[in-house]
């Protein structure tokens, strides 16, 4: 009998920063898509995002406090030291040349599999890699009929998750105020928000 490909997730994010809901969706992902590992990515330059980024060395640190105790977690830095806007496609590329044998599993939530369309070369991350769908908190159930243009043989799978109402910009929010945040993200992460008087205004 051949033995099957191993799995690599990729999860990418700004992480800005890692909170619980993130950290429960990794949780899951490690559990539940049977993954030889897992890349967590924080984006380098963002070119869908309209407000700019802490710095990549905060993000990628909070990253690495956030995840890294996870077992087949690896936070992956590639994004960051990547010159140019940041495409999900060269992340995906780049993989699959250096373990050209695994099966590429790349993990959204509804609405950015949603808006696949919208993504820089989505019909060929399509025929790379394996989409695992998360449902956010209010988020719609996806449908892959939803895609038109999507290859033949596109893959979905979908990733069950506990629902958080959890967001980075509340936390950003609350963190400008100096407001106690151990109840958004892990010890770790708030003690570095802390230490480094991350977004705070004053």
């Amino acid at each position: 009998m051949a033995l099957k490909p191993p799995r690599v997730g990729v999860f990418g994010g700004a992480f800005d920063p890692p909170h619980d809901a993130h950290v429960s969706l990794v949780k899951a992902a490690l559990a539940q898509l049977g993954l030889a590992r897992l890349h967590i990515l924080p984006t380098g330059d963002a070119w869908h995002k309209a407000r700019g980024l802490s710095a990549g060395h905060h993000r990628l640190e909070m990253a690495r406090l956030a995840f890294e105790g996870l077992p087949g977690a690896v936070v992956d830095d590639r994004e960051l030291r990547r010159a140019g806007p940041t495409y999900t496609l060269d992340t995906l590329r780049e993989l699959r040349g250096e373990q050209p044998a695994a099966e590429l599993v790349l993990i959204l939530g509804a609405d950015q599999a949603s808006s696949l369309p919208r993504w820089h070369g989505w019909q060929d991350i399509l025929a790379m890699a394996v989409v695992a769908v998360a449902q956010r908190p209010g988020a719609g159930a996806f449908d892959p009929l939803a895609l038109p243009g999507a290859p033949p043989g596109a893959r979905f799978e979908t990733l069950a998750i506990t629902p958080m109402d959890v967001s980075a910009t509340e936390i950003r929010a609350k963190a400008a105020l100096g407001q106690d945040l151990s109840r958004l993200v892990p010890p770790a992460v708030a003690r570095y928000i802390d230490q480094h008087h991350l977004y705070r205004t004053t």
